[in-house]
């Protein structure tokens, strides 16, 4: 168990030393902004809890004072919290109401850690197991520094969930919305570390063995505290992930487009604005030209197409996707074009065919629905193209 236990605070400190590098490479240009400072307070404490919890799971004195390294954790638990608060109320709130509110938080804050240090010394804290804090072993003055600790955990816990709540009302920024969510993701996660914790002091006064679950609030505490370091920074690299991912799909849709275009441009080579190959770093710009010489290449179809779905390929439409009127839809168009393509290059013209501008455009206000549709028609097509 210990070896679980001291992983899960390894794992916890080395995210927040992350989160802490991550947010220094930013003090030139921040520096001057007050929630910026609180942040990295906030970090620089979370950092401290971790550090003093792997270093108590190591066992022995610190600094030459017994079960010194656990104490540190507990206060520097309760300053974490209390700053956290700050910077939630920086970040929703007018800097007057933030500051009054900060206040009071800070001195609830610091009468907790007296309090916590009193009790430490007034059980013999330096003199006791290590393990009398992890359990309370029974003992009423132990008992109640450990259900102390947990209240002033549980309690901001509690507080920042509501807040977060209330606060994505009022949020504009996007950046800040996302960063207020995964807070009150955070807030519940470690809110059911302090549950878990509750459970194992309570059970081991009542000389109940609970077995692995006790280590249920060392993962809580772990996962919440990853969670909380990427709510901390998401405003910085939020943003540049978004387009990052932006940019992975725009590049995944632009080439599940190009058997189609390719196809389409051999069959009428005027629809490229520039030849093929042309060097373009753009990816918006190639993607937004690859729909619209896509949509030109298949109006440039319509004397080739019928107007009669091609019922003979309609049993194939289990091989592209679930059998949905939109995926059914995509397949009959991409098999559509492939015979009007055929019929182009042999100069076959059907009957019945859509050149009576009866061509069915999709809304192309959207541009993303558009590509979505035409990554449809154009996945349906390269399957129809690999399997004859």
């Amino acid at each position: 168990m210990n070896t679980t236990r001291t992983l899960c605070f390894v794992i916890a400190a080395l995210s927040s030393y992350a989160a802490l590098v991550y947010r220094l490479t930013q003090v030139r240009r921040s520096w001057r902004d007050g929630a910026y400072r609180a942040l990295l307070v906030t970090l620089l404490l979370q950092c401290l809890t971790f550090t003093m919890g792997a270093v108590a799971m190591g066992g022995g004195a610190f600094l030459g004072v017994g079960n010194l390294a656990i104490l540190l954790m507990h206060v520097a638990a309760v300053a974490f919290c209390v700053s956290a608060q700050v910077i939630l109320l920086r970040w929703a709130l007018a800097p007057e109401e933030a500051a009054r509110r900060g206040r009071s938080w800070l001195i609830a804050g610091v009468a907790v850690n007296v309090l916590l240090v009193a009790l430490f010394f007034l059980v013999d804290g330096p003199g006791r197991a290590a393990t009398d804090f992890n359990t309370g072993s029974g003992q009423p003055l132990v008992l109640l520094y450990l259900l102390v600790f947990i209240v002033s955990q549980a309690v901001p816990c509690v507080t920042i969930f509501r807040q977060c709540g209330a606060y994505l009302r009022m949020a504009d920024k996007e950046s800040l919305r996302q960063a207020l969510r995964m807070l009150s993701v955070t807030a519940a996660i470690l809110f059911l570390y302090c549950s878990a914790r509750t459970v194992n002091i309570l059970t081991a006064a009542a000389g109940l063995d609970i077995g692995l679950w006790q280590l249920a609030s060392n993962v809580f505490s772990a996962v919440g505290i990853v969670t909380l370091s990427l709510s901390l920074t998401i405003s910085s690299w939020g943003p540049p992930a978004t387009r990052l991912l932006e940019w992975a799909r725009n590049y995944r849709a632009y080439r599940a487009l190009y058997p189609l275009w390719r196809d389409l441009y051999e069959a009428s080579p005027d629809i490229a604005l520039e030849p093929p190959g042309a060097a373009v770093s753009d990816l918006d710009y190639r993607l937004h030209r690859r729909v619209v010489e896509i949509r030109d290449g298949w109006r440039e179809l319509r004397p080739y197409i019928e107007r009669v779905p091609v019922q003979a390929g309609a049993p194939a439409i289990e091989q592209v996707g679930p059998a949905v009127e939109e995926a059914g839809q995509a397949f009959t168009e991409a098999a559509q074009l492939r015979r009007a393509l055929h019929a182009k290059r042999t100069g076959t013209v059907p009957v019945a065919s859509k050149d009576e501008g009866d061509f069915e455009d999709r809304d192309t206000d959207n541009f993303t629905a558009e590509v979505a549709w035409l990554t449809q028609v154009a996945s349906a097509y390269r399957r129809m193209s690999s399997a004859s």
